[in-house]
C-alpha cells in the first residue's frame, strides 16, 4: 500500500510540473532522474501558474497534503504573495464532494427519512469545504436558530490511512539512516500527527472539544466559541451555532469597518497564551480559515473560532519549562535559557552550558527590539534548530502541535499588525503567570484546593501521629535485627559460594579422571560428595 501511495505522489509531482518549478541549476539529480524514469506521465497543467499547480497537486493528494498547504500559506514571508494567495484557498476552498451525498449521509447518520424532521431550510450547496470535512447550513425545525452542518468527506479514511502508513515507513527508514535520528524521532513525531489527524474524523470529539473551549472562555472579552447542538452530533455529522463574522484574512474589509488592528493583533497572542499557560487546552489548527472577527464594536474586536478537530494540551511540568523560558528569552538572560535546557533533560548534562549560552545569544539577540514585520520566526526557529542539533538536543513530540500553533500565531500577526511588539504584549502576561505559580498567591491556591482533603483527614491526625512516634522508637531496633539478618544472610551466600566452588572442582576431578586407573568407588564417591556440595550451595543461595 506504501509503495502504492508513493507512485501516486510521484505521479502528481510530474502531472503538474512540479519538478519544472526548480531552477535547473539547483535540481537535485534525484528529480532529473524521475522525470526520466516516468517518461510516461506527461506534465498537464503547462497553462497554469506555479501557485495553482502547487495548490491542485496537494487538493489532489489528499487531507495530509492540504494541511502543509494551510500552514505554509501564513508564511507570506517565506513565499511569494501569488502562490501564499492560491494556498489560502486550501484553508476553506477546497473542491467540495455533492452536497446530495452529504445530505445522505447525515440522514445515515441520525438514522432519519428525511433531512426535513430536524433541519429546515438545508442547503445542498456548501458554505465553505475543506480537507477532511465541509460545512452545510441550515435551521433547527423545532427552534429556528440558523446553524451550520459539519459532514466528514466520504471515503477518506483509506486515503488518510494510507499517507501515515507512508509517512511511517519513511519515518523507519529516516530514523536507521539518520545520525541525528534519535534527536529527532522521526518516528514518534509521526505517531503524534497520527493521533491529531485520526481524531479529525471524530465529530464527537471535535464537539467535545468545542464544549471545552466555550467553557473555558465563557463571558471572554476575547474570543467567542460558537454553541454546539449535540443531540445532533455523530461521529461523522456535527451541528453548530451558525457564526457571523469577517475571515480574519479579509485586511480590506476589517479596515473599511475601521477595526482596531493594533488591539485586535494583541488579544490573539493573549488568547494564545491564555490557551496554553492558564488552560493547558489550546486550539491546534489556527490557519485563517477558521477564525473569524466579529467588529460590531470596531474599537472593541474579539475573536471567533471555530474547527475544534485537532487540540493540544500540555502538562505541568512543560508549561513552567515553557513560561520560564519565554521569561529568559524577554529579559535575554541566556544563561539560564541554557540551563533550562540541561536540567529539563533535553540536552545532555554533560553540555557545555558556556559554550550553549554564546550560541543561543548568537540566534536570539538580534531579533529584540524589531518589530514584527522585521522578524522571520521560521528563520529563528531554523537556527535554533541548528543550534540544537549541534548539542545533540532531543525533539519532544508532544511540542510539535505548539510549534505549528506558534506559527499560525505568528502569520495572522504579521497579516493584521506586522508593527506589533510581540514580546511587549507577552511578557507582562507570562511575568504574571510565574508569579501565580510561585507567589504567596500560588500557595494560598493550593492551601484551599486541598482543604477539603486535610478536614477529612484531621480527625485521624493524632492516632498517626502517636503511631509515627511509635515507629520512630521501636527504629533502632528494628534497624539492629535488619542488620544482624543481613550478615547472617552473607555468611550463608558466602558458604554458598564455597561450596558451589569446591563442588564445581570436585565434580571436573571426577570427569577427568574418570576411565583412568582409578578406583571407581572413588570416582563414584566424588560424584556424591558434589552433589551434596552442590545441594549445600543452592540452600544457601535461596
Amino acid at each position: 500500500m506504501s509503495l502504492f501511495r508513493l507512485n501516486t505522489i510521484l505521479k502528481t509531482l510530474i502531472v503538474f510540473g512540479l519538478d519544472k518549478l526548480i531552477p535547473a541549476h539547483r535540481k537535485p539529480w534525484q528529480l532529473k532522474l524521475l522525470r526520466i524514469v516516468f517518461f510516461w506521465y506527461r506534465d498537464q497543467h503547462k497553462d497554469k501558474k506555479a501557485g495553482e499547480r502547487i495548490r491542485l497537486a496537494l487538493e489532489s493528494l489528499g487531507p495530509v497534503f492540504i494541511k502543509l498547504g494551510q500552514m505554509l500559506s501564513t508564511r507570506r514571508d517565506l513565499l511569494p504573495h501569488d502562490i501564499a494567495d492560491e494556498l489560502a484557498k486550501l484553508q476553506d476552498k477546497v473542491t467540495p464532494f455533492d452536497g446530495n451525498q452529504a445530505q445522505s449521509i447525515i440522514e445515515e447518520s441520525l438514522n432519519i427519512d428525511s433531512i426535513n424532521e430536524y433541519f429546515d431550510d438545508f442547503d445542498t450547496t456548501p458554505l465553505a469545504s475543506a480537507s477532511i470535512a465541509q460545512v452545510h447550513t441550515a435551521r433547527l425545525k423545532d427552534e429556528g436558530q440558523a446553524i451550520v452542518l459539519k459532514v466528514i468527506r466520504p471515503n477518506i479514511t483509506e486515503t488518510i490511512h494510507a499517507d501515515l502508513q507512508l509517512m511511517f515507513t519513511i519515518a523507519r527508514v529516516l530514523s536507521k539512516v539518520l545520525k541525528d535520528a534519535q534527536r529527532l524521532r522521526p518516528v514518534e513525531v509521526v505517531h503524534e500527527y497520527q493521533k491529531t489527524l485520526l481524531d479529525e474524523l471524530d465529530l464527537t470529539r471535535e464537539a467535545a472539544n468545542c464544549e471545552q473551549l466555550r467553557k473555558n472562555f465563557t463571558d471572554s472579552p476575547l474570543l467567542y466559541v460558537p454553541k454546539i447542538y449535540g443531540d445532533y452530533c455523530r461521529t461523522n455529522v456535527l451541528v453548530m451555532e451558525r457564526i457571523n463574522g469577517v475571515p480574519v484574512s479579509d485586511i480590506e474589509t476589517l479596515n473599511e469597518h475601521g477595526t482596531d488592528l493594533e488591539i485586535l493583533a494583541e488579544r490573539g497572542v493573549e488568547v494564545f497564551f491564555t490557551q496554553v499557560f492558564r488552560d493547558s487546552f489550546f486550539h491546534a489548527d489556527m490557519h485563517p480559515g477558521n477564525i473569524f472577527v466579529d467588529n460590531t464594536d470596531p474599537s472593541d474586536p474579539h475573536y471567533i473560532a471555530i474547527d475544534f478537530g485537532i487540540v493540544g494540551t500540555l502538562n505541568s511540568q512543560d508549561k513552567r519549562y515553557l513560561a520560564e523560558n519565554f521569561i529568559a528569552f524577554f529579559n535575554r538572560d541566556y544563561r539560564k535559557v541554557a540551563e533550562l535546557h540541561v536540567d529539563s533533560g533535553w540536552v545532555p548534562h554533560d553540555t557545555n552550558v558556556d559554550e550553549f549560552e554564546v550560541d543561543i545569544r548568537s540566534v536570539c539577540e538580534p531579533i529584540f527590539e524589531k518589530p514584527l514585520a522585521e522578524i522571520s520566526f521560521g528563520l529563528v526557529l531554523l537556527q535554533l534548530f541548528n543550534t540544537a542539533r549541534r548539542y545533540n538536543m532531543i525533539v519532544q513530540p508532544q511540542l510539535v502541535l505548539l510549534q505549528k500553533t506558534l506559527l499560525y500565531i505568528e502569520g495572522l500577526g504579521r497579516q493584521l499588525y506586522p508593527q506589533l511588539d510581540l514580546w511587549k504584549t507577552a511578557k507582562p502576561f507570562l511575568e504574571n503567570w510565574i508569579n501565580e505559580q510561585m507567589g504567596y498567591k500560588a500557595v494560598f491556591k493550593k492551601v484551599k484546593n486541598n482543604f477539603p482533603f486535610w478536614a477529612e483527614k484531621l480527625p485521624e491526625m493524632p492516632e498517626l501521629l502517636f503511631d509515627s512516634l511509635t515507629t520512630m522508637k521501636r527504629l533502632p531496633a528494628t534497624q539492629e535485627d535488619l542488620i544482624h539478618d543481613l550478615k547472617h544472610q552473607q555468611k550463608r551466600l558466602a558458604g554458598g559460594i564455597v561450596y558451589g566452588l569446591s563442588a564445581t572442582t570436585l565434580t571436573l576431578i571426577s570427569v577427568m579422571t574418570w576411565g583412568l586407573s582409578v578406583h571407581p568407588y572413588l570416582n563414584l564417591a566424588g560424584v556424591i560428595v558434589s552433589l551434596v556440595m552442590w545441594w549445600q550451595a543452592l540452600k544457601a543461595v535461596r
